[in-house]
């Protein structure tokens, strides 16, 4: 029977592990046997502390909204519990970051979680009415003759020559971008 030599494929195989192990201490960056163990425990390590940080850092924002609360003179739980009555749905980590920047924000939500542990309903506007106001602002607010230049500038060559075709401006078919903003404004 013939000899069958597995050299690339055995090479290969401990290079991948060595460069693994790559940055160990001590024999476990070079030595194939002591560096294949430690690429075993590191592995498992790493799996096992990706699933613990997600842990960590839950139990992070709960302290930080906590201190928070306590700053408000309610305790974690109770301001869990009115926020979940008054039916806010915001996470922990959101709510540790406004703890952290916006105080007053944070104080408001205080608010309407001791309003809501009360009994008493928090008047809340839908996000259509929200945008229904905006639109209505924009429609009363009267704009410039700068204002609609600078609107025409933003708008594409055939968007231009559609507006002249509408105003019946003759030859805008030939007509520049900068000739056909001289001829609409």
């Amino acid at each position: 029977m013939a000899r069958v030599k597995g050299g690339n494929i055995h090479k290969n195989r401990r290079k991948k592990v060595l460069k693994l192990a790559s940055g160990y201490f001590g024999s476990k960056h070079k030595l194939y046997k002591t560096a294949k163990e430690q690429v075993m425990h590191s592995l498992k390590y790493s799996y096992r502390d990706r699933r613990q940080n997600k842990r960590d850092m839950r139990k992070l924002w709960i302290t930080r909204i906590n201190a928070a609360c306590r700053m408000n003179d309610i305790s974690y739980s109770k301001f869990i519990s009115g926020l979940n009555k008054a039916g806010v749905t915001i996470n922990r980590k959101m709510l540790s970051e406004i703890a952290i920047d916006d105080a007053s924000t944070f104080t408001n939500l205080v608010n309407v979680a001791k309003s809501a542990l009360e009994g008493k309903t928090v008047k809340q506007e839908s996000k259509s009415a929200k945008v229904e106001k905006v639109e209505t602002k924009a429609e009363v607010k009267p704009k410039t003759k700068k204002e609609v230049s600078e609107d025409l500038s933003k708008l594409t060559v055939a968007e231009l020559k559609k507006l002249a075709k509408e105003k019946n401006i003759e030859n805008y078919t030939t007509m520049k971008k900068s000739e056909l903003l001289e001829v609409l404004k």
